[in-house]
């Protein structure tokens, strides 16, 4: 079975000047208050911006989120990740393995081994992939934000966050 891998899944035109990648886990409060920004930079910045979530799973302080990345991984594999991550996002308190089987079926999951491949970590492997790739990166916390491949470390308020990307979007110069 190959497994598609989050790697591939993005928001936004793929030509964008640029790139948003978060590193983050769905039990934490501040990645998911980082992810309501993004998605206000999403619609404010339209074409100019394309983002991509990968799993960083702290998991000494958060006993669901690797689960919970993996649940999100299995929703890739049937298109449904933006759906599913939006979703863990909201229901951050409730990510037992239960609660991850109906916010699948919400998130429009149709794979009737859902729960069996979690038991199974099925999808452990490229969770622990995204993580690896992160540490690599140099992310140590979360959420940690590379715009551009570049490590992002000013606050992730939507006005410090427009004001990082305008300086990347190249100017169109009016001709004389």
């Amino acid at each position: 079975m190959e497994i598609i891998e989050p790697r591939t899944v993005w928001i936004g035109e793929e030509k964008a000047p640029v790139t948003i990648v978060m590193y983050g886990d769905y039990e934490s409060e501040a990645c998911a208050r980082a992810q309501e920004v993004i998605d206000q930079v999403l619609k404010q910045q339209g074409t100019a911006v394309r983002f991509q979530f990968r799993h960083f799973p702290l998991t000494r302080i958060h006993q669901f989120a690797h689960k919970a990345a993996e649940a999100a991984v299995a929703a890739v594999q049937e298109g449904k990740f933006w759906e599913m991550h939006h979703l863990l996002f909201a229901n951050r308190k409730r990510l037992g393995s239960i609660s991850l089987k109906s916010y699948a079926i919400e998130a429009g999951v149709k794979d009737k081994n859902f729960i069996p491949k979690l038991v199974d970590s099925v999808y452990g492997w490229t969770v622990r992939a995204d993580l690896l790739e992160g540490v690599d990166k140099g992310v140590r916390d979360v959420p940690a934000i590379f715009i551009n491949d570049q490590l992002y470390s000013g606050k992730i308020t939507l006005p410090s966050l427009t004001k990082a990307i305008q300086e990347l979007i190249p100017v169109k110069r009016k001709r004389a």
